[in-house]
């Protein structure tokens, strides 16, 4: 047992840091075991489950889409496991898949939440720049050929900065939820990838807010590819952002390149 350990009703609360790799997986929400489709959720759930001998309900901070990655999703379940958090990580790590693992294990406060808890998310989208699409980092970035610029992206971007209806730049689900958020920055950089024998170049997009809207982020990233292609002006996203209709942002780019970063509380 470790020492400090919360518990209340004989649970514990864990919290998670995970790392994915989206590819294979139809997003993190937990599905219907009839589909023959698998989720991040359902993983985990299975081989803590089974592990613990427990019946575990893992909470994620939120629902990355089908073949959207994560560097930094914090997920919570309660146990009454007494296993010490290190070696409920080193174990759990065993048991799973190649494509996910827990950075992170321990313990936290009864009424942690994971996502009711948070208070910004950054999401980053990753790009791909040259004549040829890379062949190693083509399930991790989307490729635009052309060159982009990044000067009036960042200008384009400024404009999205703030508490604003982002209702045009979201996939309706007809819920009637708000769709008002609050984009706390923009950052727009390139790197050069060399973890292989021919460097390529990166464009990377990371927003972070106080939330997303249903595909949001890719639909900002498409809008602002337009932009920087020359497709669009900067000074357009008022304009859509005014208009409060989806058919005036750009196309939904792929999930290929989309990271969950972090998460902070």
């Amino acid at each position: 047992m470790l020492n400090n350990t919360v518990i209340t009703n004989n649970k514990r609360n864990i919290k998670l840091i995970l790392e994915y790799d989206g590819s294979g997986y139809a997003g993190w929400q937990r599905l219907n075991n009839t589909t023959g489709k698998k989720s991040v959720q359902n993983v985990l759930e299975d081989c803590i489950s089974g592990y613990l001998g427990e019946d575990i309900k893992v909470i994620g901070s939120g629902r990355t889409d089908a073949g959207v990655h994560a560097l930094g999703q914090v997920a919570n379940f309660y146990s009454t496991s007494g296993i010490s958090a290190e070696e409920m990580k080193n174990t759990i790590n065993t048991l799973l898949p190649e494509d996910i693992k827990v950075i992170d294990l321990k313990e936290a406060d009864r009424e942690f939440h994971s996502r009711y808890s948070a208070r910004a998310k950054t999401y980053e989208y990753r790009i791909s720049q040259g004549d040829v699409k890379p062949v190693f980092t083509r399930k991790y970035t989307l490729h635009v050929p052309e060159n982009l610029d990044m000067d009036s992206m960042q200008k384009a971007a400024a404009y999205l900065t703030g508490t604003f209806d982002f209702k045009a730049f979201s996939t309706d689900r007809g819920d009637g939820k708000s769709t008002i958020r609050t984009i706390e920055s923009i950052r727009i950089y390139r790197v050069k990838n060399a973890r292989f024998k021919k460097s390529t170049e990166e464009v990377r997009i990371a927003i972070t807010g106080d939330g997303f809207l249903y595909n949001m982020v890719r639909i900002i990233t498409g809008t602002l590819i337009e932009v920087g292609l020359g497709k669009r002006k900067a000074y357009d996203i008022m304009d859509i952002l005014k208009g409060k209709d989806r058919q005036l942002a750009g196309k939904t780019v792929s999930s290929v390149g989309l990271f969950l970063l972090e998460v902070r509380y």
